[in-house]
């Protein structure tokens, strides 16, 4: 098993850096903030979200079977992976959930992968895509509880610590299954304050932190499909034990009105979790200190504008 550290997150940085883009970081005035926040735009990544990064990690220089890649996913993943899969020639089967959004869908069928669209949830999704790997023998690609998953979405904090050349205080990321911030908690070790947020309806790190272990959770509300895991990795459960300083919750409400602000001020769309991070520091869930310098991911743009 890799391991997850400072020095293996660098390391797959430099090896998939030919193949992601660097996405801009812009800063903004944002009511109630004393200090300008920093807004990493990680949902111009190719395939819609960070995602990419991560199946990058997973699937360049690796020897694929061949009945190629499957993936479980609410969308982003999928979308990554099928991407990825096109980019490197590698047949990919994704298995998405009913309640995943007809754009991610649609952005998966585009990228040349077979999709099955089955199951109430991220975990009947999961569970149909384990079956089909039992009996086809492709490569398992799994969304979030790797550790070459969560090596390559800690490439993100990589990227974003060299942009920002005066330093940030905190970072605040959306978690679902944890794969981001647990590479974000590998890179950074305690050295930036590092929040995670998420939805009241998908609190999986939340209850874990509080329970001293993963617990399953009935994800619902407005985030499900990119933030509906129903219990929090275990791989990265140890990471953010040591090195996650807070988990703020937001509701349905944060996160549209945070979508609306962020389309009205800056002319971004942003999907439900990709503006979950965000929601925490206008709705004021977040107050930052006196003076602290805020960065904010997001981390996914892939939904229908019309909707």
């Amino acid at each position: 098993m890799m391991t997850i550290s400072k020095q293996t997150i660098a390391e797959t940085f430099e090896r998939i850096v030919p193949f992601i883009r660097r996405t801009p970081i812009i800063d903004v005035e944002v009511p109630g903030v004393e200090e300008p926040v920093v807004l990493k735009l990680e949902f111009m990544q190719y395939s819609g979200s960070f995602k990419a990064r991560g199946a990058f990690a997973n699937l360049l220089g690796t020897k694929v079977p061949d009945a190629g890649v499957a993936a479980a996913s609410g969308g982003n993943h999928g979308a990554a992976v099928a991407y990825v899969a096109g980019v490197l020639g590698i047949p990919a089967k994704i298995f998405v959930p009913e309640i995943s959004s007809p754009a991610k869908i649609a952005k998966i069928r585009s990228y040349g992968a077979d999709v099955v669209v089955d199951g109430e949830n991220y975990s009947a999704a999961l569970a149909n895509c384990e079956a089909y790997l039992a009996e086809s023998g492709a490569m398992s690609l799994h969304a979030y509880n790797s550790p070459a998953t969560i090596i390559g979405q800690g490439t993100l904090a990589a990227e974003l610590e060299t942009q920002v050349f005066d330093g940030v205080d905190s970072v605040l990321m959306a978690v679902g299954g944890g794969g981001l911030i647990g590479g974000a908690a590998a890179w950074y070790q305690g050295n930036v304050k590092l929040v995670g947020v998420e939805s009241e309806g998908c609190a999986t790190l939340h209850d874990a932190l509080a329970a001293g272990e993963p617990v399953a959770i009935k994800p619902q509300g407005v985030a499900a499909d990119s933030l509906g895991a129903s219990i929090i990795g275990d791989v990265m459960f140890p990471l953010a034990q040591d090195y996650i300083s807070a988990v703020t919750l937001v509701s349905d409400d944060d996160i549209r009105a945070a979508q609306k602000w962020l389309w009205d001020n800056l002319r971004i769309i942003s999907e439900a979790g990709g503006a979950t991070a965000f929601a925490a520091l206008l709705s004021g869930k977040y107050q930052p200190e006196e003076d602290e310098r805020v960065a904010v991911v997001l981390c996914g743009g892939n939904t229908d504008p019309a909707g």
